[in-house]
């Protein structure tokens, strides 16, 4: 029997899966708390839940979507398990023995409720991952337009986050779980109906959750499955460290840039709607100042690791010259 763990969003707790790593609680701070513009400030996670982000939507559910977002069609992913790890398709013929570990189609939104009717009965999973664009229905374009946008504009110029790049609407069902990843944007995560977890971890933890070589096809994942670690393939795992939180409707998660993070829809308390706010990050400066913070040297191995993929312009070589070099064998 698996051990379960309670967190909390402020207002309702829950009991969740605990995992073989430890975790702390990111910190919920209000909007005004000059604690919270610190840490937004420095690059570390805060959950904001009185920012009133996405308020003009609080009224989204399955059915107001499906009543008001168009005709157009919506990128959805489809997995036999409870778990959506994405890849990128142009990557996998970079590794022969790699198998999808899921399936996507672009749907209408009434499709999409039919798939996830029927994939109740089927065992199959859905997850909508669609940027919100023009071909939205007016509703949803004067809810979009109600944002707070003042507020995450602010940050953005505060911060000196490069531009916008996306809003994406997300729907999935319970139990879904996207595992641990980092993206190379900031991000403001708005929770617009359901409950989701999030277990975040630092960059400095790069070294302890193995992510995929650079042109593997899950690029920026970890190989580490949480429900069932491999320590002896990779033993660094043991000494893995995050934070975690529950995010409910009106709450906004801070995902800084380069922070590995899982979401994890809770199970039994039905489909969840969030909106991502995601910005570049900020411009690299002309003098750079030492010592580099860890999300700089990460940048800075990945970076090296693509150069040296696309050099030597064969997958199969890239882990054993890695390995050389790191020994100093074509120094």
């Amino acid at each position: 029997m698996s051990q379960t763990t309670r967190l909390t969003d402020g207002r309702k707790s829950f009991e969740v899966k605990k995992y073989t790593f430890a975790t702390e609680v990111i910190p919920r701070l209000s909007c005004h708390d000059p604690e919270c513009e610190e840490r937004i400030a420095n690059g570390l996670p805060v959950v904001i839940p009185d920012v009133n982000l996405v308020a003009s939507a609080k009224h989204w559910n399955i059915d107001y979507l499906h009543d008001n977002i168009g005709d157009g069609k919506f990128m959805t992913y489809f997995s036999s398990s409870k778990k959506f790890k994405y890849y990128d398709d142009k990557k996998c013929p970079n590794v022969k023995s790699f198998k999808k570990p899921m399936e996507q189609e672009e749907l209408t939104f009434d499709d999409f409720v039919q798939k996830i009717n029927k994939g109740k009965s089927k065992g199959q999973r859905c997850y909508l991952q669609q940027t919100l664009n023009e071909t939205v229905g007016k509703n949803i374009v004067s809810d979009f337009l109600g944002f707070n946008w003042n507020w995450v504009t602010a940050q953005q110029k505060k911060n000196s986050f490069g531009p916008l790049t996306n809003n994406m609407l997300l729907i999935g069902q319970e139990g879904n779980i996207t595992p641990v990843h980092y993206d190379e944007q900031e991000n403001f995560f708005a929770q617009v109906y359901g409950y989701k977890r999030f277990i975040l971890f630092p960059p400095e933890e790069f070294p302890n959750l193995y992510p995929h070589p650079t042109y593997h096809p899950c690029d920026r994942q970890s190989q580490v499955d949480f429900d069932n670690p491999d320590f002896e393939k990779f033993p660094k795992f043991r000494n893995a460290t995050g934070f975690e939180t529950i995010v409910g409707p009106g709450d906004v998660l801070y995902i800084p840039i380069y922070w590995w993070h899982q979401v994890e829809s809770i199970p039994n308390e039905g489909h969840t709607i969030s909106v991502t706010f995601w910005y570049k990050g900020r411009p690299t400066p002309e003098k750079v100042t030492y010592p580099l913070n860890a999300h700089q040297k990460v940048a800075m191995m990945r970076n090296i690791e693509k150069m040296i993929a696309q050099a030597l312009n064969n997958p199969d070589e890239v882990p054993e010259f890695m390995q050389n070099m790191v020994l100093g064998r074509y120094t």
